[in-house]
């Protein structure tokens, strides 16, 4: 079931406290880039990021959950309501994620 846009508005408003937040879409689910660095994605209607090691210890019982088959699992963000917590969760991730690659 792909991602709704409704659902992808909700999680870009939650965000909106960060600058340079953007999206992609890719196969009816989007990939959620902060600062130009990829930090996760919306699939089937759930916001899932990468389990870096700033995210695991301010999600220590989050539960891991694959974006599609086939792929590595990632962090769910259930607390999408918290827009202080999403900003602080970004802020701390991103040293953490590597630079886009670039595209030929």
């Amino acid at each position: 079931m792909p991602s709704s846009k409704e659902y992808l508005d909700c999680i870009l408003e939650q965000l909106s406290g960060l600058e340079d937040v953007t999206y992609r879409a890719m196969m009816g689910e989007y990939i959620i880039y902060y600062r130009g660095k990829i930090v996760g994605g919306i699939y089937d209607d759930r916001f899932l990021v990468k389990p870096t090691k700033s995210a695991v210890a301010m999600k220590p019982n989050a539960d891991m959950e694959l974006p599609y088959e086939g792929a590595k699992e990632m962090l769910l963000v259930d607390d999408v309501e918290n827009r202080e917590f999403l900003k602080d969760l970004l802020e701390a991730m991103y040293d953490e994620l590597p630079a886009q690659k670039k595209r030929i």
